[in-house]
């Protein structure tokens, strides 16, 4: 059996919990176990509904201990740790109504009789949940899974293995047994849930998630998978640089860089006079992000995950210095975590590896188009389609920006960064696969349609 240390990445010597990782025959048991209990859990929505309510509230009983664990464990900075676990409990709230939907719809029949088609759920899920939002991540997997009437077990990362071991003991508070279980481990606890549930919801990166595909769909599963980005923001000659500041210095350094939807290339589109304008403004912003410790309120920038993930900032920021130019940040600050700094960069050749591939790290690179062919261009260039964001004034420019681009999301004067927990969210190319997350779309890939014919059969009365 292998060991799970759960680290804090500010002071790496802070253990949290060890965990031992869960055998391939464990796996097989546990979801053995789901999918007895997962029949009665199908049977009444209204039990269902209230279920998810009751954890909505649990949450809200253990607001500071979240807050806190997601602080320590994934050095999430405080002011963030309270925007995930907001998000959280309006997911369960959410959901816990979405119950109540409507599960089918009718047709019109050549015969006296109904024709109608049924949501049914498709039995055990399992899901591979990433470290950087620990508790919303698995939630806004589960809760429609568990909402359609799936039982639900999970893999988590092991970065954030006391954070999911915390959800399972508080949603078990409301949930019959077997209903939601987490089962900590390493790539092999993971192959192993593959092998035994009937659908799968995987959060990583994009070589694991080609990985995971494979996987599932040699044994026949409904999958689906949301992977890394690549996502531009287009700066158009227009757009308000205060707005501007605000929206890129969130969507590109919020978290350190560690979101699948923060922004990586800055694009902007005119003169040299206006990239100067643009580049010195955002470079001022960034300057000022505090690095620091994530529990300290006016911290901006906490630590990496891990330091792996450190090493790949420095190689970055190397790389950058052999082919361009540090504009702020690029250094690392002392202490005993795996601290980084808010990067921004300029320079780099338009076929360099940082503009195609992801770096999940505070480092954003400044490129200088000409006009909105070559940002078009430019933007739809890698081979992500995640999200991208468009800034200016000029609706016309933002509506044919959006149609050209060739991502799952597009924001116009907003952050690359953040999602919409009641709206679908997914992506293009090798960002994602399958049917999509969140919202109402999630329901339909946590379930299945059956069709079902009514005939009235013979007539008795008159």
């Amino acid at each position: 059996m292998r060991i799970i240390e759960s680290r804090n990445p500010f002071a790496p010597s802070d253990i949290i919990e060890v965990f031992t990782s869960t055998t391939p025959n464990n796996v097989a048991t546990a979801v053995s176990e789901a999918r007895v209990a997962q029949i009665e859990w199908e049977k009444n929505a209204f039990s269902r509904a209230a279920a998810l309510h009751k954890c909505a509230a649990i949450f809200r009983e253990h607001q500071n201990e979240i807050i806190d664990l997601i602080v320590r464990e994934v050095a999430k900075p405080i002011t963030e740790a309270r925007g995930e676990y907001a998000r959280s409990v309006a997911i369960l709230d959410y959901y816990a109504q979405a119950t109540l939907d409507s599960d089918g719809e009718t047709f019109p029949n050549a015969i006296n009789g109904y024709l109608l088609s049924v949501r049914k759920a498709h039995g055990v899920v399992g899901i591979i949940t990433p470290w950087n939002f620990p508790f919303a991540i698995p939630l806004w997997k589960a809760a429609p899974a568990l909402a359609v009437g799936n039982a639900v077990v999970v893999k988590p990362s092991e970065f954030a293995t006391a954070s999911a071991k915390f959800l399972e003991k508080l949603l078990l508070q409301a949930l019959p047994a077997h209903i939601f279980t987490v089962l900590p481990g390493f790539a092999e606890t993971g192959a192993a849930l593959i092998e035994s549930v009937d659908a799968l919801s995987f959060t990583g990166s994009a070589a694991v998630g080609k990985i995971v595909m494979r996987a599932a769909v040699e044994n026949s599963l409904p999958v689906q998978a949301e992977m890394g980005g690549q996502n531009p923001a287009i700066v158009l000659p227009d757009a308000d640089l205060t707005l501007l500041a605000g929206h890129l210095t969130l969507g590109a350094m919020s978290y350190s860089g560690q979101k699948c939807t923060a922004t990586r290339r800055v694009l902007i589109v005119g003169n040299s006079k206006r990239y100067s304008e643009v580049r010195d403004v955002l470079v001022d912003a960034v300057s000022l992000l505090k690095s620091g410790d994530p529990a300290a309120e006016d911290t901006y920038i906490g630590p990496v995950i891990n330091g792996t993930a450190q090493e790949s900032y420095k190689q970055a920021v190397a790389a950058v210095k052999n082919s361009g130019r540090i504009l702020t940040g690029g250094d690392i600050p002392k202490g005993d975590g795996w601290n980084v700094r808010a990067t921004l960069s300029e320079g780099l050749p338009h076929d360099h590896k940082l503009l195609h591939e992801e770096t999940f790290a505070p480092l954003a690179h400044f490129v200088s188009l000409s006009n909105v062919s070559e940002a078009i261009e430019s933007a739809n260039s890698v081979r992500f389609g995640l999200t991208a964001s468009i800034h200016t004034q000029d609706l016309e420019a933002a509506y044919r920006l959006a149609n050209a681009l060739k991502t799952g999301m597009v924001k116009v004067n907003a952050p690359t960064a953040g999602v919409d927990f009641h709206a679908p969210f997914g992506g293009s190319k090798d960002s994602s696969y399958g049917m999509r997350e969140q919202g109402k779309a999630a329901l339909n890939f946590y379930s299945y349609t059956r069709t079902i014919a009514i005939s009235s059969g013979k007539r008795n009365i008159e």
